[in-house]
């Protein structure tokens, strides 16, 4: 029971600390999930809503609501897909890629500052150790 309380205390100190970087950037986790999805897929980071709803595991509903969010703040903007005219595509803004490669380097360094206290030895024994628990339970 204590290695799965740890590590569930380890996971508020996580989501705790993520959600003010993101909030210092006027995103929600969610969002911030859209944005750095788009960022991935490289340029000119574009993905139609199912791809980005696969990739973030969750319903196409859930994914509107996200994105219409993400529309008004003129980060996305989304745009008829010339292959399929009954679908549209969405893609970064120039802003935001800016906010996005902003958040994605606070969000880096805040992971960077939280795993210090371990030596890269004990960070990839530690990595090891969790992909087995979670592979095994996946």
């Amino acid at each position: 029971m204590g290695v799965f309380g740890r590590v569930a205390q380890l996971a508020r100190v996580l989501e705790r600390e993520t959600d003010r970087v993101f909030e210092r950037h006027g995103l929600r986790r969610g969002e911030f999930d859209v944005l750095a999805a788009l960022r991935r897929c490289g340029p000119p980071y574009t993905l139609i809503p199912s791809e980005l709803s696969a990739a973030l595991m969750m319903s196409r509903a859930g994914m509107t609501n996200r994105l219409d969010r993400l529309e008004a703040a003129g980060l996305v903007e989304r745009s008829l897909d010339p292959a399929d005219r009954r679908s549209f595509r969405v893609a970064l803004t120039a802003g935001g890629l800016r906010l996005v490669d902003d958040a994605l380097t606070e969000h880096a360094a805040t992971l960077e500052r939280l795993a210090a206290c371990l030596t890269e030895e004990e960070a990839r024994t530690l990595a090891r150790l969790l992909r087995v628990v979670l592979t095994t339970h996946a």
